[in-house]
């Protein structure tokens, strides 16, 4: 004997089926629902009390107002970053390990390091939080106090005059290596082991000029103690209002910049990746955010992950190319 099913409850079946369907194909849109349910860990890849690390608490704060759940530092540092980095790569990608990325870790390393334990596949980038620029300085005794003169001084002594650099492959040393390509220079460089002992040395007068970040270099600037030259961003940075850029001074698209961005693990689910960059750009918006990066010269930015996946790749190849003329290597 069969029996019919009623329209009615071949509606209700076909619905279930359905419903099941979008379940099973669409499980990161119910995991972002939910998301987030416990602490985020936030990978800094770097030791706690340097700039990066700081920019990463400032955002945690703001990202946990904007969560609902606090969002917590963890400082994984070593190899450049690289160990963090390494850290957020392989963990789950579920939206709860994030990592501070930055242009070492995830620009400059592929380049200078033979064996990477990651590729740039291995992370979905959710937003650039903020950039600065690489700032040329000199000692105050070095004869140039412009970067034009600067030009003309290294040019005419080729070999005499030094470079410093907070070390091999930094990107202070690399901006240099960009420099010396554009203008024709001959300088020789003196890697350091951190920005501390180069900027130390450069205020003794050990050394005649040095590119590196803009917000280690602000107080010697503001002090007198170092002279700024040119700034290596595509528009005259704020802190450094009287600086011109290098791209202005004869070098067009000429840019050597640090920066910040914030990325998850390859394969975190989109709706995830969209919730974190709403809360992201939203952070960004904050006014003590804001102020507390701009009066160290940061540029905030705050975009969505396409055009901050786009960026970091062609920061690996500019970066790349610098690194390869430089001979620059790691291991």
């Amino acid at each position: 004997m069969q029996h019919k099913t009623s329209p009615a409850r071949r509606r209700l079946g076909l619905a279930a089926i359905a419903l099941g369907a979008a379940t099973a194909l669409a499980p990161g849109l119910l995991l972002a629902q939910d998301w987030p349910t416990r602490p985020v860990k936030l990978i800094v890849p770097f030791p706690a009390g340097g700039s990066t690390d700081a920019v990463g608490r400032l955002l945690a704060a703001e990202l946990s107002r904007e969560l609902g759940q606090s969002v917590v530092v963890e400082n994984k540092g070593g190899a450049n970053g690289n160990i963090g980095s390494d850290v957020v790569a392989k963990a789950e990608p579920d939206g709860y390990t994030l990592l501070l990325s930055g242009v070492g870790s995830n620009a400059i390393s592929y380049s200078l390091y033979q064996s990477m334990p990651y590729r740039d596949s291995d992370f979905a980038h959710i937003s650039l939080l903020a950039t600065g620029p690489n700032v040329l300085v000199a000692n105050m005794e070095f004869p140039a106090t412009n970067f034009a003169d600067f030009i003309k001084l290294v040019r005419a002594n080729p070999g005499k005059y030094t470079h410093a650099s907070s070390g091999n492959g930094s990107s202070g040393h690399l901006a240099m290596e960009m420099l010396k390509q554009a203008a024709k220079l001959d300088l020789v460089h003196v890697p350091y082991k951190g920005g501390a002992a180069a900027i130390t040395d450069m205020i003794g007068g050990r050394v005649s000029v040095m590119f590196l970040n803009q917000d280690s270099l602000l107080p010697q600037v503001k002090s007198g103690k170092l002279r700024a030259l040119a700034v290596a961003s595509a528009k005259r940075n704020p802190a450094y209002p009287d600086t011109p850029t290098v791209a202005e001074s004869g070098y067009p698209g000429f840019a050597a910049e640090s920066w910040f961005g914030l990325s998850a693990p390859a394969k975190t689910p989109p709706a995830v990746i969209q919730r974190l960059n709403q809360a992201t750009v939203k952070a960004l918006a904050s006014p003590d955010i804001r102020q507390k990066l701009e009066s160290v010269g940061f540029v905030v930015v705050g975009d969505d992950p396409k055009a901050f996946s786009a960026f970091v790749q062609s920061e690996i190849t500019k970066w790349g190319a610098a690194a390869k003329a430089s001979g620059a290597r790691m291991d």
